[in-house]
């Protein structure tokens, strides 16, 4: 499976930006998530939709700021990024699975098996 990732950039305070994420490859791709890893930090959970209820999951860092949306026919998920912050620089990757996974699953990077490359996000004035 083929996870590419775009949408990133500068930004200031405030601002908005959205990510978009297509996997190919994969004949069964249930769940879908976006996380981040900032310098010199651990790599977090961002947000994640499980398709086939369309169930959403996020970080409380973000919920009420991000909403994460998509399709799954084409396998693409998108990150709505609203009122960012400084605290919110990283870079975002997109991740994959078949597995259908609940909240405490979906914040688990050992349940995704496919990773995007990655794209750039700085919030500052």
């Amino acid at each position: 499976v083929q996870l590419q990732a775009s949408g990133g950039g500068l930004v200031q305070p405030g601002g908005s930006l959205r990510l978009s994420c297509t996997a190919s490859g994969r004949l069964s791709t249930n769940t879908m998530g976006w996380f981040r890893q900032a310098p010199g930090k651990e790599r977090e959970f961002v947000a994640a939709i499980r398709w086939g209820d369309r169930n959403t999951f996020y970080a409380g860092s973000v919920k009420g700021r991000f909403t994460i949306s998509g399709d799954n026919a084409k396998k693409k998920v998108d990150l709505q990024m609203n009122s960012l912050k400084p605290e919110d620089t990283a870079v975002y990757q997109c991740a994959a699975t078949a597995l259908r996974l609940i909240m405490s699953a979906a914040s688990d990077t050992r349940n995704y098996e496919d990773w995007g490359q990655g794209t750039q996000v700085t919030v500052s004035s």
